[in-house]
């Protein structure tokens, strides 16, 4: 898969492309990554990026002409490239959209910044998405984010058996996790776990990962009970 991102500020990025994860995805072959930077795309001597509002307004507005070259740029004539715009008016991420969008060959993520896009920029992006109610500087984190969770779910990134019972995967939350010591402080390890009786443990789990998402997350629940 490859993945590209439309930033104006790719200095953001110099620890995240540090991460063991997405380093090993780019080792194995399972993911080209590159940052398109929008600002060598701006013309004139300063290399404007944003301008006024027209009408009036504050802040200053991403123009849409830097960022329509950027957007051709990293789809390089590739047909089956799906843009994807970082904004809060889009469809809220979730584990589910990761898994879909872990399915396409070629994903570009444009982030915006300042005071948002020039609405011209939606009419050249497939897809909106946003990574919750609030208000970022800019759309560098949520790239990240929507990365991070696609990434891990690509072929042989991590061990399949890994992601298979993670939160969401299954409408749940996770079910709870322990490890050494098993008796801290007589706050003890559920002793199903230390059974070695699987199927027990599996029953265990289960229920506590409805248990959990009964108690955290109902609305899990009932969207479950909605589809």
């Amino acid at each position: 898969m490859k993945i590209s991102i439309c930033t104006v500020a790719p200095e953001t990025f110099e620890g995240f492309l540090q991460g063991k994860v997405l380093q090993r995805a780019v080792r194995n072959g399972a993911l080209s990554l590159e940052l398109i930077d929008i600002r060598t795309f701006a013309g004139g001597s300063f290399r404007h990026l944003d301008d006024n509002t027209f009408g009036g307004g504050t802040g200053q507005v991403l123009r849409v002409d830097p960022v329509v070259k950027a957007i051709e740029a990293a789809k390089g004539g590739d047909p089956d490239a799906y843009v994807a715009a970082l904004t809060p008016r889009g469809q809220v991420f979730s584990q589910k959209m990761a898994r879909n969008l872990a399915e396409l060959s070629h994903l570009v993520l444009v982030c915006g910044h300042y005071e948002g896009f020039d609405e011209r920029i939606y009419h050249h992006v497939d897809g909106m998405i946003s990574i919750g109610d609030f208000v970022l500087t800019g759309g560098e984190l949520a790239s990240q984010v929507v990365t991070d969770a696609v990434v891990r779910l690509l072929p042989g990134v991590l061990k399949d058996e890994a992601t298979q019972d993670e939160s969401f995967e299954t409408g749940l939350l996770e079910y709870p996790q322990y490890t050494q010591p098993a008796d801290y402080h007589g706050d003890k390890v559920p002793e199903v776990l230390l059974s070695g009786n699987h199927a027990a443990i599996e029953a265990w789990r289960k229920e506590q990962a409805r248990l959990v998402t009964e108690k955290f997350r109902p609305d899990l629940l009932e969207s479950d009970r909605k589809e």
